[in-house]
This record gives C-alpha cells, structure tokens and sequence, in this order.
C-alpha cells in the first residue's frame, strides 16, 4: 500500500516492486494497463523511460526521505523522464491518481 502522508490520501493499495536489474527493465512492459488501485515501485532509480509500452502512466519520483520531488501526470508512451538526481526510487500509477489524490512536490508518502 501506498499512502500520501501529507494529504492522507491512498495512491495505491497494491504495489509492485521492480527492485533487481531484471525486474526494473521489464517495468510495466508487456502490460496492457495499471489496475484502478495498483503501483510499480523501482528502486533504485531517477529517471524513466516508456518506450514500447501500452498505456500512458503517472509518475512520482521520491526521495531517501519519501518525499516527492518530481512529479510528471500522464507521461505519454515513447518518452522519456528527465534525470532526476535526487530521487531514489519512482512510483508509477495509473493515468488520474495525482489529480485524484492532490499529490504534490513535498507530500511524503509511506509504502506499506
């Protein structure tokens, strides 16, 4: 589960974590979408990309401290992120959880 602390908000009630060499290359490739309440967490990393994949996806990137320091809505497919040297791991939601939730630069969240 992940939580934003800062606006008590639930960004996601099941996670997938993407935490080894392979598991943070395939990503969410091959997937045909994110489920309403899902997440990817990789770790350790600072910028994406989303080539090849099938859907457009919300993206956070968090901190040592959980606090969100980049935050991207709707990254398109074929793209991808800026370099963000201060994040260490990044969350990736479905299209609409920022909006939906008010997640914002410097809420910090809690993984479950």
């Amino acid at each position: 589960m992940i939580i934003n602390k800062t606006k008590d908000t639930t960004l996601a009630d099941v996670v997938i974590y993407a935490d080894n060499p392979l598991k943070r290359m395939k990503g969410l490739l091959g997937r045909r979408s994110l489920g309403a309440s899902e997440a990817m967490v990789i770790k350790p990393c600072n910028a994406i990309h989303t080539f090849f994949m099938r859907f457009s996806i919300d993206v956070l990137f968090v901190n040592k401290d959980f606090k969100v320091v980049k935050v991207i809505p709707n990254m398109p497919t074929f793209r991808l992120s800026p370099i963000c040297f201060s994040s260490q791991f990044v969350v990736e939601l479905p299209v609409g959880a920022i909006q939906a939730t008010h997640t914002a630069l410097g809420d910090e969240l809690a993984i479950d």
